[in-house]
């Protein structure tokens, strides 16, 4: 079975005001905890003067889900901040919010309603994006088939890797498993099967 799963694509943030407080939020794609916990320390120097540094993050592996109020009340910043990345169907992700108090209590309605505003918004800058392990496959033609083989690959949902120019013209490149069987018929159509395609490995791609 293929394994896929949502994540975010790259480090980001976003912020807003409310109340004369400011929430900062920071998103980072991780695969380990210890990637996570070194985006929270980073972001807890880089903010030494907030008043809170609160985070949360999702791990795949061992499925570990963490969070921490820091120094908010109980419940309202880290529970709604880990609640937003749990709905939001990502995972291998951590995000910090940091808050500059402004000196107007928010109240625990208010609290929950910023710290699940500031992760959306986050998750947003980060820009969410499906993971997907698919097969690496390979396919040797002449030049008289290349510009149909170029063409067929991406109209499959393809992604070409690496393009090798000698005597016959090598394809590498990989495709959603699910079109996989749809594109095989269609290379064996348009070569009339004097073309297949050989699987040389199996590789984790963004979609």
């Amino acid at each position: 079975m293929s394994e896929s799963y949502k994540t975010v694509a790259a480090a980001a943030s976003d912020e807003f005001t409310e109340q004369r407080s400011r929430f900062i939020g920071y998103v980072c794609p991780v695969q380990t905890e210890e990637q996570a916990l070194a985006f929270i320390e980073e972001k807890k120097k880089q903010h030494w003067d907030a008043r809170h540094n609160v985070y949360a993050y999702v791990i795949r592996k061992g499925g570990i889900q963490r969070f921490s109020d820091d120094g908010e009340p109980h419940g309202t910043a880290g529970v709604p901040t880990l609640d937003v990345i749990i709905k939001s169907g990502v995972t291998d992700v951590v995000v910090v919010v940091t808050r500059y108090f402004g000196g107007i209590l928010l109240g625990t309605g208010g609290l929950v309603r910023a710290y699940s505003k500031s992760a959306k918004i986050a998750l947003e800058a980060g820009g969410i994006v499906t993971m997907m392990s698919c097969p690496v496959l390979s396919v040797t033609c002449g030049y008289d088939m290349y510009g149909k083989l170029s063409g067929l690959i991406p109209s499959c949902g393809g992604v070409i890797d690496d393009t090798d120019f000698g005597a016959d013209v090598t394809i590498i490149f990989h495709l959603p498993p699910d079109e996989r069987a749809g594109f095989e018929k269609q290379l064996a159509d348009i070569s009339c099967g004097s073309v297949t395609a050989e699987e040389i490995g199996e590789e984790i791609f963004r979609f």
